[in-house]
């Protein structure tokens, strides 16, 4: 059974959406941390994705192969299963990637079906948001960078009350944080 997890990064005050590295944004891009990050990505089975990140990774990832420090994040991401989650999408996708059908807690149940290892949701919006209402996430997975920027979307605004279950922290000399937690039912 896979384990369904939301993998972001976000600032202090919660900052999520369209991170740009250093020095024009807030997304700190250290050796240590990044290495942690593609181990993490090179262990994962597949990727989640609603259907803006999905439009937005899909029209960059492939154009990374060749990249100074990028290539081995772009052959996981270009070679990995994508789902992708959207109600106005139709199939067939590119990028390696299968349109969800039907309702959103038969199609995650499914996936977590055909996939022993890890499903990385990655983006805080919208399908995040609904897998942890819905209750159908395992884990969280926040990178914290450490910077707070005043604009932009705050990760998880609009969801109920959900217990997290405490799993691990790492530091980075940077001052990156990553922390891990398993989520509980939302209240």
């Amino acid at each position: 059974m896979g384990t369904l997890i939301i993998n972001n990064a976000t600032t202090i005050d919660g900052a999520f959406q369209a991170p740009q590295p250093e020095p024009n944004g807030w997304l700190r891009l250290d050796p240590d941390s990044q290495q942690a990050s593609l181990e993490k990505w090179q262990a994962a089975d597949a990727m989640v994705l609603g259907r803006k990140t999905y439009e937005g990774l899909a029209a960059v990832w492939p154009q990374m192969v060749d990249l100074p420090g990028l290539e081995a994040y772009a052959r996981q991401m270009n070679s990995m299963p994508k789902y992708v989650a959207s109600r106005t999408l139709t199939a067939p996708l590119d990028w390696n990637a299968t349109l969800l059908e039907g309702e959103l807690a038969d199609s995650i149940a499914g996936i977590k079906a055909r996939h022993e290892g890890n499903l990385i949701v990655t983006g805080g919006g919208e399908l995040a948001a609904a897998l942890i209402a819905q209750g159908l996430a395992d884990e969280l997975w926040i990178t914290v960078c450490p910077y707070i920027w005043p604009t932009g979307p705050r990760i998880f605004d609009a969801l109920p009350a959900v217990p997290l279950e405490h799993i691990a922290t790492t530091t980075f000399a940077s001052g990156v944080v990553r922390l891990t937690y398993r989520l509980g039912p939302p209240d």
